[in-house]
């Protein structure tokens, strides 16, 4: 454990009774807690990071500045600053907002709801424009599971066998793509054996559209 992760354990046990209070506080897995505190915090998701910050009182725009700002239980007054930048393995974390819009089916296409009222934070190193959270097992070999958040730029073609959003009609599925426009054929191919990829030819082509390529996920420790 480095100085910065013990700095953030001290003021965990200052605050909480044991890790596994402080957990269920931060709505976090005991399991992925302990893994923070263990593989580091530059090794953490940019969602669990700010699920720690907001638990212990910490303001997380401060680490977009280099620093963690301390802030008391009433967040009136700063009491102190950690500097990351003395720590040679600590990057500055700078964050964006994306909308989150529904789900997208590992499987049989679902209805993907656009819900522009939420929104998702992430770090500004990931290029997307909107994220949706994943369904079924369809795509698992491509360690897509159930429940995952997918992070997508929006595009109108991908790349053959890039993973895309792909709208069949008003429902959305994510899938790996094939495109053979000599053929006027379309197929989707799921990253599982045990489901068959979808076909489309000739005029069932005008009901497809491509949302975006998927360029991130993000998934819980279990």
């Amino acid at each position: 454990m480095g100085e910065l992760e013990r700095q953030v354990m001290d003021l965990m046990l200052k605050n909480y009774a044991s890790k596994s209070d402080f957990a269920r506080k931060a709505d976090l897995p005991y399991s992925t807690l302990d893994s923070i505190f263990k593989r580091g915090l530059q090794n953490a998701s940019i969602a669990n990071i700010i699920k720690l910050c907001n638990a212990l009182n910490i303001s997380a725009d401060g680490l977009s500045n280099g620093k963690v700002i301390m802030i008391n239980k009433n967040k009136s007054m700063v009491q102190d600053d950690i500097d990351l930048y003395k720590y040679d393995n600590i990057l500055p974390i700078t964050t964006q907002k994306i909308p989150f819009l529904g789900s997208v089916a590992c499987g049989q296409p679902i209805y993907a709801e656009e819900d522009k009222e939420s929104y998702i934070v992430l770090g500004t190193n990931i290029k997307a424009d909107f994220c949706l959270r994943a369904q079924g097992d369809s795509m698992i070999d491509a360690r897509i599971h159930d429940g995952d958040i997918v992070y997508v730029r929006k595009q109108e073609a991908v790349d053959n066998g890039e993973v895309a959003v792909v709208l069949i009609g008003d429902e959305a599925t994510l899938k790996r793509v094939y495109y053979y426009p000599d053929k006027q054929k379309l197929l989707l191919q799921p990253a599982n054996p045990k489901y068959e990829p979808f076909i489309y030819v000739g005029d069932e082509l005008d009901q497809i559209r491509i949302l975006g390529k998927a360029v991130a996920f993000q998934s819980d420790v279990k």
